[in-house]
């Protein structure tokens, strides 16, 4: 890989990760590389932002990987950043994105008898371009960088796209069978998706990555429910669960994003799902970030279930020592971060491995 020219080696890492064979944490850590003042250009949001011109992100993304540091088992991981939840926008339509504020939204109210109504179009704007541009992307990255599929979104997340979520709030306590019917629909279009994207990937790409940021040699997806962080475990059991087992059943590998301390109710229900591979931990804005050790019993649970812990947020790097001593099995950890330079980024990585 252009990026990268020992990806050989860092692919067998990530294989052995997933197979939860490794004695050390698997760790992503990427910088500027020395003499890079600033960052400029790509961030992120370029193929809402030009859609008109999507081979100018691919090139602005490749400025940026000739002037970061990938280190560790980091990698150029370029997804197709369409928003959270594009699958919304191939039964709607309906994507906004505002380029001040670098925010895409699906939410567009509707009622039932619209809502019921709605199919997966294959010939919708918003999926012929996620499919051009994810085509496009690896043609142009083939042995240069990863390409990572779009985000789906949650089932329940896109019928709180479709419905509103207020709205759907009161659906689930209303209307729980036009609910079920539903996600049933959602969750057919969401495997579509997914075997198409793939198909168009591994035409030139050995593996899948996603918006998490991580490689994996089979088909693997985050798998996420944002709005249950306003549903009881019971609710979320008998409206999140049974599609998120039908996924897990589906993909090779998979991690869930659980978002935030209003999802850690759920969590006992996620470690039940036994081919549920793994969870990613995000505390949210506001909160004390993965370093704290207020999750330290929530990391040890979770690792005990033999599920795989995804940690990708810190207030301070100088902390992640002090968590991964807290981990029964550190080979089970992913540890994600930033450095402000080359230099310290290669220090931070072999304090890590000396540890």
């Amino acid at each position: 890989m252009l990026y990268r020219d020992d990806w050989d080696r860092v692919k067998e890492i990530y294989k052995a990760w997933w197979n939860k064979e490794l004695e050390y944490p698997l760790l992503q850590v990427t910088s500027p590389k020395e003499g890079v003042i600033e960052y400029r250009g790509y961030d992120g949001w370029g193929f809402l932002r030009y859609r008109d011109c999507p081979q100018k992100v691919i090139e602005l993304f490749e400025e940026r990987c000739k002037d970061t540091y990938f280190g560790g088992e980091s990698f150029p991981n370029l997804w197709m950043n369409l928003g959270p939840g594009s699958l919304a926008s191939y039964f709607t339509g309906f994507l906004k994105f505002d380029g001040d504020t670098n925010t895409a939204w699906f939410e567009n109210p509707l009622p039932w008898d619209v809502v019921k109504k709605l199919e997966f179009k294959e010939d919708n704007e918003w999926w012929q371009y996620t499919k051009y541009i994810t085509r496009l992307s690896i043609e142009r990255g083939k042995d240069k960088f990863i390409v990572g599929t779009t985000d789906i979104g949650g089932i329940l997340d896109v019928l709180a796209s479709f419905r509103g979520a207020q709205n759907l709030l009161v659906d689930l306590i209303e209307e729980p069978e036009r609910i079920l019917f539903m996600t049933e629909k959602i969750l057919y279009a969401w495997f579509k998706v997914y075997e198409e994207l793939y198909d168009i990937i591994r035409e030139h790409q050995e593996g899948t990555s996603a918006w998490m940021g991580i490689w994996c040699h089979k088909k693997w997806y985050p798998l996420q429910c944002d709005f249950s962080y306003m549903i009881s475990p019971k609710m979320f059991e008998k409206f999140v669960a049974p599609h998120l087992e039908k996924q897990c059943k589906w993909l090779d590998f998979s991690i869930y994003h659980l978002d935030g301390p209003g999802e850690i109710p759920h969590l006992d229900i996620l470690l039940d799902i036994p081919e549920l591979s793994g969870i990613q931990w995000v505390p949210g804005a506001g909160n004390p970030q993965c370093d704290s050790p207020k999750w330290f019993d929530m990391y040890k649970k979770i690792i005990k279930r033999n599920k795989l812990l995804v940690l990708q947020s810190f207030d301070d790097v100088n902390n992640i020592p002090k968590v991964l001593e807290e981990i029964p099995d550190r080979g089970m950890v992913l540890i994600s971060t930033w450095m402000d330079s080359e230099s310290r980024a290669k220090e931070f990585i072999k304090s890590i491995r000396r540890s």
